[in-house]
């Protein structure tokens, strides 16, 4: 599987352009489950509230759809040469220029904190709902609304076209180099950022859930205690600090070997990508969320409750962090490995 990882990942982003292309057609003539601007519950006020939140905040059908048409359909055959591994020359460079637009635009571009929310409060759910029936009055269907899981599918499609376009230069290489070592230095650096920045996310929620309104207007405080919210946000610190737990297994030997106490597993090797796939995946959503809480923060300020907004606003220095000891495992493991 590993050997056709570039035609896999092409022919998928080729059939998901194809998908979206159409549905920009669809909307181009019906607004029906458009999932963008006013048609997104979440940016139905208007306003710089909502540009900031998302940059599509304002988008319409009639204008956008034309648009996610034409990209789509570009996408699609981009993506079909790129699996294909054609292209000499110029057009080679054009492939690519359009890989890392599309990679870019759909990571960076058009993403807020709700591919976070559906990633971190999955495994949540999956424990409340299934064994206590918490969180009570939000269902699957509320987490997993159209608006949401459209910007999680678009966020993975970005990540894929970083990925085929990664794929796809090397290809075109006469001679594929080795492995190199320069990002092995930063290794635990990286890791040591992106231990420290989610804790201190993760103190200011616990503190919260414990009782302590730290920060926090007093009926705020009380409002969302009465509502659980302080508990569902307890929930996802406490995910955050099991990550921040896991990332130090990227320096280090258990981040290699499976523990003895996995049944089946005791002691097998990990592959490298079981811990960079899901590592890249929290990387690039902390970070889309921590900017979209710095254009908040930019546009509207905020507004005394510094507690409540700043500790995110450093999560694209956790997300660049995480990437790179995620890419610096990886290529310690390879260098490993060779020899």
């Amino acid at each position: 599987m590993r050997k056709n990882w570039q035609a896999r990942i092409g022919y998928t982003l080729c059939a998901v352009s194809l998908l979206y292309g159409a549905a920009g057609i669809h909307w181009s003539f019906d607004g029906t489950a458009f999932p963008f601007g006013p048609s997104d519950p979440m940016m139905a006020g208007g306003g710089r509230e909502v540009l900031a939140t998302n940059l599509t905040g304002w988008a319409t059908p009639e204008i956008a759809g034309p648009i996610i048409a034409a990209l789509g359909l570009l996408g699609a055959v981009v993506a079909f040469l790129m699996a294909r591994g054609l292209g000499r020359g110029g057009m080679r460079y054009a492939l690519l220029t359009a890989a890392w637009v599309l990679a870019a635009g759909l990571v960076f571009g058009i993403q807020d904190y709700r591919p976070l929310i559906v990633v971190g409060y999955t495994p949540i759910f999956l424990v409340g709902k299934t064994l206590f029936g918490w969180p009570a009055g939000v269902g699957w269907a509320q987490l997993y609304d159209w608006p949401k899981t459209n910007l999680l599918i678009l966020l993975l499609a970005g990540i894929a076209w970083a990925l085929l376009a990664m794929l796809y230069r090397r290809q075109g290489a006469e001679h594929a180099p080795d492995a190199g070592t320069g990002l092995i230095r930063y290794g635990k650096p990286a890791v040591v950022v992106a231990v420290i920045v989610p804790l201190i996310y993760c103190a200011t929620r616990w503190m919260w859930a414990l009782g302590f309104g730290f920060g926090l207007d007093p009926q705020e405080f009380e409002e969302g205690k009465e509502a659980g919210l302080w508990l569902a946000g307890a929930g996802l610190a406490s995910f955050g600090a099991l990550g921040a737990v896991a990332t130090v297994g990227l320096i280090r030997p258990w981040g290699e070997r499976y523990p003895r106490w996995m049944l089946g597993l005791a002691d097998k090797r990990i592959p490298p990508m079981v811990a960079v796939v899901p590592a890249v995946l929290v990387a690039m959503t902390v970070t889309t969320a921590g900017l979209m809480y710095i254009r908040l923060a930019t546009v509207i300020g905020v507004d005394g409750k510094w507690i409540t907004h700043m500790p995110e606003t450093l999560w694209p220095l956790w997300g660049g962090a995480l990437l790179l000891a995620a890419l610096s495992y990886r290529q310690r493991r390879q260098v490993a490995e060779r020899r």
